[in-house]
C-alpha cells in the first residue's frame, strides 16, 4: 500500500532542506550552500488555496505524486511555461511555474465542465519507473 503524503494546511511553504556542514558544500557568493539553493529550487509549494482544496476535496497525495508532479513543473520550466495544467493520473493542478507553486488542485470529480482558462501549457506527468508497471505480462 502506498504511503500518503500529508500535506499541512498553512503558508505556502516547501520542505526545508537541513542546512549542510559549511565545509562539506561550497558557498555561493555570500549566499546560502548550492545543495540548499539547489533544493529550494526543486521543491514544490501550495498555496493557501491548494492546500485548502486538498483539504476540503480529501486529495491525498502519496511522495511518488509529488515527485512526479516536481518533474512536469521541470518540464513546463525548460519549454518557457508560465501557468500550467498538470495532470497527475487523475489528479489535475494548476500551477504557477515560475513559483513551483500549486494554486489549485482537483480530482476528476472536481473538474466541473473540464475547461481549464488562464494557462499556457498542459503537462501530462509521466509515471516514475519505479511504479510502472508492464501491461502485458510476457510468458516465456
Amino acid at each position: 500500500m502506498a504511503d500518503f503524503f500529508r500535506v499541512q494546511v498553512g503558508p505556502a511553504q516547501g520542505v526545508q532542506p537541513k542546512p549542510a556542514p559549511a565545509s562539506s558544500t561550497p558557498k555561493l557568493a555570500g549566499g546560502p550552500s548550492f545543495s540548499q539553493t539547489l533544493a529550494q529550487a526543486q521543491e514544490v509549494r501550495f498555496s493557501n488555496h491548494a492546500l485548502n482544496r486538498l483539504e476540503s476535496r480529501d486529495i491525498q497525495l502519496t511522495p511518488d505524486n509529488v515527485s512526479r508532479l516536481s518533474n512536469a513543473i521541470d518540464k513546463a520550466e525548460k519549454r518557457g511555461g508560465k501557468s500550467s495544467l498538470v495532470m497527475v493520473d487523475n489528479l489535475a493542478f494548476i500551477v504557477n511555474v515560475q513559483n513551483r507553486t500549486v494554486v489549485t488542485a482537483m480530482d476528476a470529480n472536481q473538474r466541473g465542465e473540464g475547461v481549464f482558462t488562464q494557462i499556457d501549457s498542459v503537462v501530462f506527468a509521466d509515471p516514475s519507473a519505479s511504479s510502472s508497471k508492464p501491461l502485458v505480462d510476457k510468458q516465456g
